[in-house]
């Protein structure tokens, strides 16, 4: 007789404790151009100001705060004319903070700039605006946005707008696409929560609950749709916690990468893979749901939402793990995104509950309950038991523990998904399996597709970046044993591998915290900002800002598909001198390198807080990857870039780094 864990809600609000990091953008700017005629552009700058914050107005007094300054490059194919002036009327108001009388924008502030072209030819208007906003009780530190305007564009003559492109809509729209590719993942999530033993039987008690005593059939498709509603409702209002949970920039660092959370979340998931591998079960407290089950047999349009918490309490047992899963991946600091998983899993999960309840005869088709669905929640377990291990490895790569090198993780992961293909095959039972007489076309391709996994997993132990899965194993210089150790230099051919050069002649000295952290495919650099900044002065070249973490998957992603391109690793070692910060170490500092931050106030003590610091004080972002080009004044050269997989778009972003710099 299987043993029963007794899982609380506690078990909820230790996922809903998740903060998420952000950072403040009360001012938000859109840029638009308009044709005046004449070969005259009007060049328009709005600000949308966030409710109790305000903006600072272009004309202050000295020792006051920073004023609104539209810097725009001046090339001859275009002229001023006169100003930037403002269209919106400022306010004037006494500033008890600076006690002076000051100009500001609230809510509102439109400003504009009339340039005339001349040239025929289409050009580009580039530059960037340096504001600063407050509320009544803090002030933000100064923040600069680019801005560009496409001029003679298609060169039509008449009259009209159109929009300026801008660096963060850029962000924003590779913002959007991450966030749609989640909301996917988290779709397919509760599909798959769905047909797990302990969802999939229930869906025919629920058609039979919703189609007892129906007066009409009307008022059936309103309760089903009030029990899918509540499916949704429930699970969301855990991501809406979670959102609103956020304790900071910064906080997502830390729980991310800290040993405390880590190792509770490892063994939880070990507890949960234990369960779904015929261990005991797992079941939340009896009295919990017995209370939800009464009040489901009251009828009525209330007993459909308690028919719909009664599904989600029976059924935690086996998507746990899944919501959990999700809820973690969401810890990157964006608010939104546990709502939007959250969101996307209850969607799936309720919709084949719904459907069935609003047309029953769907159920004639529907497979019938057996072994297969033990089978399912066992493929659930070796699942979980893989990602499980991604816990430890963010505590050892953070702490520089050592234990986890890139061939032992993959040697755990081989193992594991080998043992998952013998079981597809039959080869391996667990309790409440049942006899497999015969191995079916699904079952057969499952198998392939396990063992081609393998496959390719196994060339890794020898050096192969696996760049498919780079964001979830360790990263290539955690191997120990390298058959095809990229060394970094002149590309040669079309193999991937380069040549040698010598380390000296790309350092002036000895790189601080060397011993623990390190660059890929050979590449040299620094790892502290003050040292690396210092040598690229000396050698008279740009400094490459890699603000990367070891918890960060999209780094490691990038590092394998991008930077392992022989032109990028020949223009990374040779025309910048990088800089690696990351976010998330955790290695202690001495005293006389503490850090009082100019954000926060507070003292930074580690190597990630110190970093991280740096990040949002000097570029207003605290996301990873993030990567900026700028010149031995730490100032940027071209508009910095994120997490991208196309290597054209980085070798464009290296090349006009690399002009920018001999041009400035």
């Amino acid at each position: 007789m299987r043993n029963k864990i007794q899982i609380s809600l506690l078990f909820f609000l230790l996922f809903a404790s998740l903060g998420f990091s952000q950072v403040l953008t009360p001012v938000k700017w859109q840029f638009q151009l308009n044709e005046l005629g004449n070969k005259e552009y009007e060049l328009v700058f709005e600000a949308a100001i966030d409710e109790t914050w305000h903006l600072y107005g272009q004309d202050l007094p000295t020792g006051g705060p920073i004023p609104t300054t539209f810097v725009i490059d001046s090339t001859d194919k275009f002229e001023f004319v006169g100003k930037v002036i403002s269209v919106t009327p400022p306010e004037e108001i006494h500033d008890a903070a600076f006690d002076m009388d000051l100009q500001i924008y609230s809510e509102k502030a439109v400003f504009k700039q009339i340039i005339k072209s001349k040239s025929e030819d289409p050009f580009t208007v580039k530059g960037y605006v340096e504001f600063m906003s407050c509320d009544d009780e803090r002030c933000l530190p100064p923040d600069e946005v680019d801005f560009q305007f496409q001029i003679n564009k298609g060169n039509s003559g008449t009259s009209g707008s159109q929009d300026a492109v801008t660096a963060s809509e850029t962000k924003s729209k590779s913002g959007d696409k991450s966030m749609l590719s989640f909301f996917l993942l988290a779709l397919l999530s509760g599909f798959a929560g769905v047909l797990t033993p302990c969802v999939f039987p229930m869906i025919p008690m629920t058609v039979a609950f919703f189609s007892q005593g129906s007066e009409n059939r009307g008022k059936s498709i309103l309760k089903a749709m009030v029990f899918g509603l509540s499916i949704i409702l429930i699970y969301t209002s855990i991501g809406i916690i979670v959102s609103l949970t956020s304790a900071g920039a910064g906080f997502a660092n830390n729980l991310s990468t800290h040993w405390i959370p880590n190792l509770i979340f490892f063994l939880l998931f070990m507890v949960f893979a234990a369960s779904f591998l015929g261990m005991f079960e797992l079941v939340l407290p009896s009295n919990l749901i017995n209370k939800a089950d009464k009040q489901a047999d009251k009828g009525g349009l209330v007993a459909a939402f308690f028919m719909g918490l009664t599904t989600v309490l029976v059924s935690f047992s086996c998507t746990g793990p899944i919501v959990g899963a999700l809820l973690v991946e969401a810890a990157s600091g964006d608010v939104i995104k546990p709502t939007i998983g959250m969101f996307g899993f209850a969607l799936a999960f309720a919709l084949p509950f719904t459907l069935f309840a609003v047309f029953p005869s769907w159920m004639n088709k529907l497979p019938k309950s057996g072994g297969w669905l033990n089978s399912v929640k066992v493929i659930l377990g070796f699942f979980v038991l893989a990602f499980g291990m991604k816990f430890l490895l963010t505590i050892d790569l953070s702490y520089h523990i050592g234990i986890f090198s890139r061939e032992v993780y993959l040697s755990i992961w081989i193992v594991i998904f080998t043992l998952m293909g013998f079981y597809l095959l039959g080869k391996i039972k667990f309790s409440h399996d049942s006899d497999i007489p015969y191995l079916t076309f699904p079952r057969i391709m499952l198998v392939i597709i396990t063992f081609t996994f393998v496959v390719y997993l196994i060339p890794g132990l020898f050096g192969a970046p696996l760049k498919n899965i780079s964001g979830l194993i360790p990263p290539l210089e955690n191997q120990s044993f390298n058959m095809n150790k990229m060394m970094v230099g002149p590309a040669s051919g079309s193999s991937g591998l380069a040549i040698s050069v010598n380390e000296k002649e790309n350092l002036c000295e000895d790189a601080k915290y060397a011993d623990f952290l390190h660059l890929p495919y050979g590449l040299t650099g620094y790892f502290d900002y003050e040292q690396g900044m210092a040598c690229a002065k000396k050698l008279n070249k740009p400094v490459f800002l890699d603000f990367k973490g070891h918890a960060c998957s999209n780094c490691k992603e990038v590092e394998a598909k991008v930077w392992s391109d022989p032109r990028v690793l020949e223009k990374l070692q040779n025309d910048f001198v990088i800089i690696a910060l990351y976010v998330d170490d955790r290695t202690k500092l001495s005293e006389q390198d503490w850090v009082t931050s100019e954000v926060d106030g507070k003292v930074k003590k580690t190597i990630g807080k110190v970093n991280a610091d740096l990040q949002i004080s000097m570029f207003k972002v605290n996301s990873q990857p993030y990567y900026v080009i700028v010149d031995n004044d730490g100032k940027p050269l071209v508009d910095p870039i994120a997490h991208t997989l196309d290597v054209n778009i980085y070798l464009d972003f290296l090349d006009k780094g690399i002009e920018a710099y001999k041009n400035r």
